[in-house]
């Protein structure tokens, strides 16, 4: 028998809870450290598992340390993304890091609720705002959740980039969070999450391209950003990724975008878009940067600034890990993207 579907979209409802002060982290510690996986961190990729053992290290000193070799998983060298198993064991070198005792706690911030109950947390993020402090970034929405809601458990199920507005799920059980983990990686159709973006890009989308597959390849730059590129098949370490794209309004200079996610790569969406040569408008790393200077100054838009980028994760889909229904939420477009759209000149 199918699953039940429940459906929600975005409502008027009681925020997060305001900020409460907490308690600087405690040093990482000066040892190797050999940590043996259990059921609370099976599933967890090792950049985030290093993060909570070794609070308050950089995630830039992290990927170092990873690159390096340093983390060893099984005696071998891993990925940053390398999901852990159960029964794995951990190397973890000894590292140094200047105080920060005095560095001011992430403030508490209200952010819209889409959805809740005792196992998830759904959010409609706004864009500008980080998941999660590194790389460069002092903290981010799981840090201002935590500050929010002292002693509550909090994970990211996934991401979104820093300029990408949507929606964006959390656990609030360990069960939870590794259950939908296992089905974000899983190639069950029943078990598969759905995830859509509304995009615009630059320029007359080709009504035939509907499905791009195409290999990308993520590579850390020296400060621990990512940066990704299209790479052939033969790139050991490109991956398979495939997009979803169904034109949903074509503007005289650009077409708004309807994009579902097969795979989810960093950067999927905007690295396979501007490859195919329709970059989203805004993207301050693969887009064009005279129009996105153009689009921010009111220039290209008279009457109308656009200062951010055009990418909104629109709808999410997913079995919920308690109950087994089928979950859909929706996040309307945020206000300033709407007031672009009814000011761009009609195709």
């Amino acid at each position: 028998m199918e699953n039940p579907i429940i459906r929600a979209k975005v409502a008027p409802q009681a925020p997060v809870a305001g900020a409460a002060a907490g308690k600087p982290d405690a040093p990482a510690p000066l040892h190797v450290q050999n940590v043996r996986i259990d059921e609370g961190s099976a599933g967890q990729r090792l950049d985030n598992f290093l993060a909570k053992i070794l609070k308050g290290v950089p995630r830039t000193h992290l990927y170092r340390v990873i690159r390096s070799g340093e983390v060893r998983v099984n005696k071998g060298r891993a990925a940053a993304d390398t999901r852990l198993a159960l029964g794995d064991d951990v190397r973890i070198p000894p590292v140094r890091v200047a105080d920060r005792s005095d560095r001011p706690e992430a403030p508490g911030r209200e952010f819209t609720v889409v959805h809740e109950d005792d196992q998830i947390l759904c959010i409609d993020k706004p864009a500008g705002v980080a998941v999660h402090g590194g790389s460069g970034e002092s903290y981010g929405v799981i840090e201002q959740l935590r500050q929010s809601r002292p002693g509550v458990f909090l994970e990211l199920v996934h991401r979104l980039d820093k300029d990408t507005s949507g929606l964006l799920l959390l656990a609030k059980t360990r069960k939870a969070l590794v259950a939908l983990q296992n089905d974000l990686r899983s190639r069950a159709p029943e078990r598969a999450f759905g995830k859509t973006y509304a995009a615009l890009v630059v320029g007359a989308w080709p009504e035939k391209l509907k499905v791009i597959d195409v290999a990308l390849r993520k590579d850390l730059q020296s400060d621990g950003s990512r940066h990704v590129r299209v790479v052939g098949d033969d790139d050991e370490r490109g991956r398979r990724s495939i997009t979803l794209v169904r034109v949903a309004t074509r503007f005289a200079d650009f077409s708004l975008l309807d994009v579902t996610l097969k795979t989810g790569r960093t950067h999927q969406i905007r690295v396979h878009l501007a490859d195919a040569g329709h970059g989203i408008a805004g993207d301050p790393k693969y887009g064009d940067f005279a129009l996105n200077r153009a689009l921010a100054r009111g220039v290209l838009v008279p009457g109308c600034r656009f200062e951010r980028m055009f990418l909104h994760a629109r709808r999410l889909r997913f079995v919920h890990p308690g109950t087994e229904a089928t979950i859909e939420l929706e996040a309307p477009l945020p206000v300033e993207c709407t007031r672009l759209l009814e000011v761009l000149p009609a195709k």
